[in-house]
């Protein structure tokens, strides 16, 4: 029985209860709806076979079964992954002392398939991404993608962005409101805060998203993203919120901030028009907004043959590297990020 109305406790519905934890955890929408298919449909899968098994009583055998049960349907990489959130689950459970051990412990040593955290990714040309932008016609969708191409921020600090964090020489049609102190004498620049976490208030709003940098970062905007800025900027809708966020819905969330799942899903849609995307592709086939990130760190690395520069941009830096590299933001980063960055229009 429950102890609360609503609340699932761990033998009643486990995976509820895993649930509901995972989104205590401050894990995103996103990622609890994909622990909800996998554990879900690992359930069901327990459920339908001779013994009816619950998952409280699924055995080693059981999840070798059901992980067997998914090749050929799915991509290697997509079937480690639907294992390691099994895995997770288990593990999770048995440390809160939900269940007495985990299954999965076993499978996973046996499996042939690992967990890979730099794939084999599908390998598109600047000339290749020009043609899919070329297709993006809306001036909110083709400002989201091209902001993600050309700065290689994560799809959540692409949401977070305030106005106040775009300081364009030639601002075009906003708000009167003032950028931040930090791009004072820095025209044509985007700031990544790295503070903003889900669940907090950063400018008087709370976040629906996490940044994920290790520091602060200051993102040179060319010609080609701040042109779309503008023309973005000139057909955004009024917003409520006083911290006047840059990305807002223009469908059914009208003039709300635009969350990680509403860009998954512009992207997605796109990619999927253009081929790049299809169901159970896989991380290593079809192209999402963190695609876009491995498109920027790749490319712009061999063109400026400068790993710091491109470590600094994506805010992977330690603070003695960004230290160098914000002292010599004009002469090293914008220079060498403007003499190197891919067109795109």
């Amino acid at each position: 029985m429950s102890s609360e109305a609503g609340t699932p406790e761990p033998d009643d519905d486990p995976v509820g209860y895993f649930l509901d934890d995972v989104t205590y955890h401050g894990k995103s929408e996103r990622t609890r709806a994909f622990y909800e298919r996998v554990l879900r449909d690992f359930e069901a899968f327990l459920a339908e076979s001779e013994r009816a098994t619950p998952v409280t009583a699924a055995t080693h055998r059981d999840c070798m079964a059901y992980v067997h049960g998914l090749r050929g349907d799915h991509s290697e990489s997509t079937v480690a992954t639907y294992a390691s959130y099994l895995h997770r689950f288990f593990a999770y459970m048995t440390q809160v002392g939900a269940f007495e051990s985990n299954p999965m412990t076993l499978v996973m040593e046996e499996m042939d398939e690992s967990i890979n955290t730099d794939p084999t990714r599908r390998e598109i040309s600047v000339d290749e991404m020009r043609a899919f932008v070329g297709q993006v016609s809306h001036p909110l969708e083709r400002a989201v993608v091209l902001t993600l191409l050309k700065t290689g921020m994560r799809a959540g600090e692409l949401c977070n962005l305030d106005l106040r964090d775009l300081n364009l020489s030639e601002p075009g049609p906003r708000p009167e409101i003032p950028v931040r102190a930090a791009l004072d004498g820095r025209p044509d620049s985007l700031y990544v805060a790295a503070e903003p976490s889900r669940g907090s208030v950063a400018n008087g709003e709370e976040r629906s998203a996490s940044n994920k940098r290790k520091r602060d970062t200051t993102l040179p905007v060319d010609g080609e993203l701040a042109r779309t800025l503008r023309r973005w900027l000139a057909i955004r809708p009024d917003v409520r919120s006083e911290a006047e966020p840059l990305f807002v819905s223009t469908s059914g969330d009208w003039g709300q901030r635009l969350t990680p799942d509403m860009v998954h899903h512009l992207v997605e849609s796109h990619a999927r028009d253009h081929g790049w995307y299809r169901d159970g592709g896989g991380t290593e086939e079809n192209v999402t907004p963190h695609y876009f990130r491995h498109f920027f760190t790749t490319h712009l690395r061999d063109r400026t043959g400068d790993r710091g520069v491109v470590k600094y941009l994506r805010g992977d830096v330690a603070q003695d590297i960004i230290d160098t590299y914000t002292h010599d933001w004009g002469s090293r980063v914008r220079e060498s990020y403007e003499s190197h960055i891919y067109s795109l229009l």
